[in-house]
């Protein structure tokens, strides 16, 4: 089986399984009770700093995606785009993660390969890109039997069509999935020369209270075309194409319902005139 090897283990996660494990333990000792009501949640979408920024609450919407029948693939959405770029997918190979090889759902990513058109990335030519990799401990762990398909999706509207598609082809082949689309927030301070509002505790209410909860409100209302738009406008999301994609691909599931199941800054375990802002939110 052709092997896209784990480029940021051992850096931004853990690079073996006992260490996973113990920080996934963690992680869900952190976030105890939060989200656990009996529903079940259809997709999620979660931040992709290093696991010591957000990994619990990248572990924790993901692990809320359980539910009572067997899940076939889990879709991940990511990637660093920019308006123009193109769409990529790996559509065949597995990736490594430390609690073993993700077989690629190849009849999925196949037939999507037919009906857009993509970059096609292989497991040893790949855009090196945090986005997707770092969920997929978190996918492996919870759902050891599934497979994966990985898209990366710019911020065009072209992208809420993919991910309609997505589960358009999934029902087609009787495939059960769970959707999940990786975006950062704000990226603020200098070390990103983005700061509209200079620098202390006025820049940090601004992007906890209104850069980035325009964005996340667009979330919420499931308004896939209105994180693209605040997203770019604002500088609010650093992959607003996954997130928009996503959010159409649970749509068209059936969600009709988004909940912040946490948020936070890098700024509360690193304080600087420099931090990113993370989210998850379920979608129901």
């Amino acid at each position: 089986m052709n092997l896209r090897k784990a480029a940021f283990a051992g850096s931004w996660y853990p690079a073996d399984a006992k260490a996973c494990e113990r920080a996934i333990t963690g992680f869900m000792e952190e976030f105890d009770g939060l989200g656990h009501d009996g529903r079940e949640f259809m997709g999620s979408i979660v931040p992709h700093a290093g696991w010591y920024f957000s990994g619990g609450i990248a572990c924790n919407a993901i692990a809320r995606l359980q539910g009572p029948t067997p899940t076939d693939v889990v879709v991940v959405f990511g990637m660093h785009l920019h308006p123009r770029s193109p769409n990529f997918i790996m559509a065949d190979g597995a990736w490594e993660t430390p609690f073993g090889n993700m077989p690629v759902a190849q009849d999925l990513a196949q037939a999507l390969s037919r009906r857009f058109r993509f970059t096609q990335e292989t497991p040893v030519d790949f855009t090196r890109d945090n986005t997707i990799e770092l969920q997929l401990p978190f996918v492996k762990y919870f759902f050891p039997q599934a497979k994966v398909l990985t898209l990366g999706l710019p911020p065009a509207a072209a992208s809420l069509d993919i991910g309609r598609a997505v589960v358009a082809e999934a029902l087609e082949k009787g495939l059960r999935i769970k959707v999940v689309g990786s975006t950062d927030l704000t990226h603020y301070g200098p070390n990103y020369g983005f700061a509209p509002q200079g620098s202390g505790a006025k820049a940090l209410a601004w992007v906890r209270d209104e850069n980035d909860r325009r964005v996340i409100d667009a979330m919420l209302a499931l308004d896939g075309a209105g994180v693209i738009r605040e997203g770019v406008a604002s500088q609010s999301a650093c992959c607003a194409g996954a997130a928009a994609g996503a959010i159409s691909a649970v749509r068209e599931i059936g969600a009709a319902n988004g909940e912040i199941l946490a948020y936070a800054t890098s700024h509360d375990k690193s304080p600087g005139d420099s931090f990113v802002g993370y989210v998850g939110v379920l979608f129901s």
